[in-house]
C-alpha cells in the first residue's frame, strides 16, 4: 500500500497511563470482550476478528511521557475507515476528545508524527482528514480535537 491519506483517530477511552494500545489490539482482535449483542461489554469483532491492531500508529500517555506506539507497518492496508483503508495511514490518539482536552505534549507528538508522515509519503495536509470528515455519522478524533488547526500546523512543518 502507498498511502495518500491520514486518517487521525480518538480511541474514545479515558487513557489509563499504561500501554492502552495492547488493550485496542487485543478488542480489535477479538480477544476480549463479550459476541453476545445483548450483553455489556459487546465487542463486534469478537465474532469478526482483525488479523492485528486497525492503526498504523497510536499516541498515548506512558507514564509521564506521550508515546507514539506502532501498530500496523506503514506499507500494510490499515482498517480505521470504511471504503478509505485501501490509501490511508490511521493514527489514533488515546482519550476522549468528545469530553476532554488532547494534552499539549500528546498534541505536539501528534504533530511531529504527521508531519513526518506526510513529509515521507508526500501527502498533502488537505488529505489529512479526522474520521467524521470521512464518515458523518461519527465525531472522531473527537469535538475538541480541532482538525483545521492540527493541519495548519502540520503544514507549517512541512518543507515540499
Amino acid at each position: 500500500m502507498i498511502p495518500h491519506r491520514i486518517g487521525i483517530h480518538h480511541s474514545l477511552t479515558k487513557d489509563s497511563q499504561t500501554v492502552s494500545t495492547g488493550a485496542i489490539r487485543k478488542w480489535h482482535r477479538g480477544l476480549i470482550g463479550q459476541s453476545n449483542l445483548l450483553l455489556p461489554n459487546y465487542n463486534y469483532y469478537v465474532n469478526h476478528p482483525m488479523k492485528d491492531i486497525g492503526y498504523h500508529a497510536l499516541l498515548e500517555l506512558v507514564n509521564d511521557y506521550y508515546e507514539i506506539i506502532w501498530g500496523r507497518m506503514l506499507n500494510e492496508q490499515g482498517a480505521h475507515i470504511q471504503r478509505h483503508n485501501d490509501d490511508s495511514l490511521g493514527i489514533c490518539f488515546i482519550g476522549n476528545f468528545d469530553i476532554d482536552e488532547v494534552h499539549p505534549e500528546q498534541w505536539n507528538n501528534g504533530i511531529k508524527l504527521v508531519t513526518s508522515l506526510c513529509h515521507i509519503f508526500m501527502i498533502p495536509t488537505e488529505r489529512i482528514k479526522g474520521h467524521r470528515e470521512l464518515d458523518p455519522t461519527k465525531t472522531c478524533p473527537g469535538i475538541n480535537f480541532n482538525m483545521d488547526g492540527f493541519r495548519l500546523q502540520v503544514g507549517q512543518g512541512l518543507k515540499f
